[in-house]
């Protein structure tokens, strides 16, 4: 395993749980932010990648936080939380 800054230790208590790096602290935020803005728009995973143009996969990839979401598709999602009505009219 590599030496990566941890972000969040591991609870002495809890065997189960384990050391959070950096990066995997930042996986899992951009992978809520995608999940609540779906699911806040009342869209089915399927739903959202057709109305946005997101390949399925990788939006699973993305929520389930397999894969981190590059910063660009951070900001597009932040954009269809503002208006996603406008975003699917542009991109259809």
């Amino acid at each position: 395993m590599k030496n990566e800054p941890i972000a969040l230790e591991r609870d002495p208590e809890d065997p189960d749980d384990f050391d959070v790096s950096v990066e995997g602290l930042d996986r899992a935020r951009r992978s809520r932010l995608i999940r609540t803005a779906r699911t806040t728009l009342g869209l089915s995973q399927a739903e959202f990648a057709s109305r946005f143009h997101v390949p399925l996969g990788t939006l699973r990839d993305w929520e389930q936080a397999r894969v981190t979401a590059p910063a660009y598709a951070v900001a597009y999602v932040r954009v269809i939380i503002r208006d996603p009505d406008f975003v699917a009219s542009i991109v259809a």
